[in-house]
C-alpha cells in the first residue's frame, strides 16, 4: 500500500529497542514536528481552504500523539531529551521542486508529509511486530494505523489540487530518493527514521 521502494530491515527493530527512552524522545520530537509542520502549511497556503480543514484535525491528532508519547515516557520513569536535528526530513526537504505556481508548491509540501507518514507507518508496525515489549507492541500499533491515514489523506489531498498524472509523477521523484536517503540512515540507534 505504501509503495516505499526500500523496505527497512526488521532488524532494525533491534537496534531502535537497545534504548527504549532514545526512540521514544525521538518519536515524541517527530509527533511534535509534525504538529508543528502541518500549522507551517496552513499558515502559508491558507487560501486552500478545503486543505486548511483537512489538516487541522491532523495537526491536533499529532499534537495528541506528542503527549501520548511522552506519558508513555513519563509511565515508565523516563525524561524526554533533547530534540535532535532530523537529517532524514532535511534530506527529503532537498527533493522538493522549486518555483512554479502555489498548487504546485502546496502539492510540494503535501508530499514530503505523506512521505513522512509513509516512512513512520513501515517503521510503526516493524516496531508492532517485533519489539520486545508486549506493551510497545500495542502502543505502535496504533501509531501505525493513524499514520497510515495521514499517509492516505495527504495523497488525496494533493490529487485534489492538481491532476493526478502531475502529483504521480512527483510522487515517484520522492520515492525514488526517499530510497537513496533511507541507504544514508536505515540503521540509526534511537531514531524513527
Amino acid at each position: 500500500m505504501l509503495g516505499l521502494k526500500l523496505a527497512t530491515d526488521p532488524r532494525w527493530v533491534d537496534i531502535a529497542g537497545m534504548s527504549i527512552e532514545e526512540i521514544l524522545t525521538d518519536h515524541a520530537w517527530c509527533e511534535q514536528k509534525a504538529a508543528t509542520n502541518g500549522i507551517t502549511v496552513i499558515s502559508k497556503f491558507s487560501e486552500f481552504e478545503n486543505m486548511v480543514d483537512k489538516v487541522a484535525p491532523v495537526i491536533a491528532e499529532e499534537w495528541g500523539h506528542f503527549r501520548k508519547v511522552l506519558k508513555e515516557l513519563k509511565k515508565r520513569k523516563l525524561k524526554l531529551g533533547a530534540q535532535r536535528k532530523d537529517e532524514y526530513v532535511n534530506e527529503l526537504f532537498k527533493l522538493e521542486k522549486k518555483g512554479g505556481s502555489r498548487a504546485q508548491a502546496l502539492v510540494e509540501k503535501l508530499l514530503i508529509c505523506a512521505m513522512i507518514e509513509a516512512r513512520s507507518c513501515e517503521r510503526f508496525r516493524l516496531l508492532s511486530l517485533h519489539i520486545q515489549d508486549d506493551l510497545l507492541k500495542e502502543f505502535y500499533h496504533e501509531f501505525m494505523v493513524s499514520e497510515a491515514g495521514h499517509y492516505t489523506l495527504f495523497i488525496k489531498l494533493a490529487k485534489e489540487i492538481l491532476p493526478d498524472e502531475y502529483v504521480e509523477k512527483r510522487w515517484q521523484h520522492y520515492l525514488e530518493g526517499e530510497a537513496e536517503i533511507m541507504k544514508k540512515f536505515e540503521y540509526r540507534k534511537g531514531r524513527i527514521h
